[in-house]
């Protein structure tokens, strides 16, 4: 037996404590021995044996005061508790499995019974301990998977909304792209044309000098080309949109591929932007970035965008809560993100906010399954456990919080480069 898997018997009786510790240490258990029920729980406290040997009629409490004290702590509900008694009766041996005793050897007793017993309870323990171990270890693979089984179908079912929006978006926009060009060259030559109109005003028959009359040519001129630049401008925009929702929900290959997470970054705050702009009252969330030269990353890139969402959402609701809770009515509200190569092998990305903040109990729950402080239909509790299984498992990396309640959060992302 392993050195701390001790027997404790408890007896009032130097007797029957010399006898049966060296019955037991000569079977090979290592034993400790107490002469009071006080004593007992006290050292049961200190440290757990592995089973006890209970004496029923001891001076102060009894057996079955001391089993009942014992059975009432979380931290030895556990410990199997074998009472010893002449009090053999089955009322008395009632009482004892009721306060939750495994077993009862009653006095005199035989010392190769005693060691029967008390090796097939300690098997028994065993098999409990081993039951339960893969029982938790059972249950955690399976919120592992279902984790994974809802990571995925996200991705899914985001890169088929990603893919067919910007399919339906291309058509349009190529088509628009594609035709201000030699729009602005038919503009150029109309504009030609009528500025030498201009020039032979009286030659111009009368209808058409009143036409002209009638119109703010000069403005209509000036402003038309400003008009189709800042349409191709806009074009532009839409077309960088549509690529960053691409590339952040791009699907992953089989392998990890070379990754720039500056681009990352900024195409989930492009998709972002919506709720960054000020609302009501409420001011504009400002970005300040603070990007390093960094390598690229190998990764998973789809995966890790999710990642970079989650957490900057995460810091939205943040910030609209600080000020909802009107505790940054005159302060600016602001999210920091900074990139740094921390070793040669490590990149770090820091992701900070001065919204809300958190207690240092919800801090050390943020990563586990289904724990959330939103309200019903706000959140489910799954973000940050995805974020931290893509980022701990799939990634080798890792992260670190720090936060204080009402002054704000920052998120620690630690990548390996290879």
């Amino acid at each position: 037996m392993k050195n701390f898997d001790f027997v404790l018997i408890v007896d009032d009786n130097p007797t029957n404590l010399s006898v049966l510790s060296q019955a037991l240490k000569s079977a090979g258990f290592a034993v400790r021995v107490a002469e009071d029920g006080e004593t007992a729980i006290e050292m049961v406290q200190h440290k757990q044996p592995a089973l006890i040997l209970l004496d029923v009629q001891m001076s102060g409490i009894d057996g079955f005061e001391t089993c009942q004290k014992l059975k009432a702590d979380p931290l030895t509900q556990n410990i199997p508790i074998i009472f010893m008694t002449a009090l053999a009766d089955t009322e008395n041996k009632m009482k004892g499995f009721s306060l939750g005793a495994v077993d009862y050897i009653p006095k005199p007793f035989e010392q190769a019974e005693v060691i029967a017993r008390v090796r097939m309870h300690l098997q028994l323990k065993q098999l409990t301990d081993n039951l339960e171990q893969r029982v938790t270890d059972r249950t955690a693979a399976l919120e592992q998977a279902q984790m994974q089984l809802v990571q995925q179908e996200k991705l899914s079912m985001l890169g088929q909304l990603v893919a067919g929006v910007a399919h339906e978006m291309n058509n349009p926009i190529s088509c628009i792209i594609s035709n201000i060009h030699p729009a602005q060259e038919y503009v150029a030559d109309l504009t030609e044309i009528l500025q030498l109109c201009q020039q032979n005003y009286s030659q111009l028959p009368p209808l058409i000098q009143d036409a002209i009359a009638q119109t703010d040519l000069e403005f209509i001129l000036e402003d038309l080309p400003k008009l189709l630049n800042s349409m191709q401008v806009s074009t532009q925009r839409i077309k960088d949109i549509s690529v960053s929702l691409r590339n952040f929900a791009r699907t992953d290959t089989s392998g990890k591929i070379k990754f720039d997470v500056h681009e990352g970054l900024n195409d989930t705050l492009l998709i972002l932007r919506h709720r960054l702009k000020g609302v009501g009252q409420r001011p504009e969330i400002q970005i300040i970035k603070k990007y390093a030269s960094l390598p690229k990353v190998e990764c998973y890139p789809g995966q890790l965008n999710q990642v970079f969402m989650n957490i900057l959402a995460n810091a939205v609701d943040a910030l609209e809560d600080i000020w909802q809770e009107g505790k940054r009515v005159n302060d600016s509200l602001t999210i920091n993100i900074c990139t740094e190569v921390c070793s040669p092998n490590y990149v770090t990305i820091r992701i900070c906010d001065n919204g809300i903040g958190m207690t240092e109990e919800v801090r050390q729950q943020i990563f586990n399954y289904l724990f959330t402080t939103k309200t019903v239909g706000k959140g489910t509790g799954l973000g940050l456990a995805i974020a931290n299984q893509i980022v701990v498992e799939k990634h080798g990396g890792a992260i670190q919080v720090n936060s204080t309640l009402n002054q704000g959060t920052e998120f620690a992302i630690v990548l390996p480069l290879q």
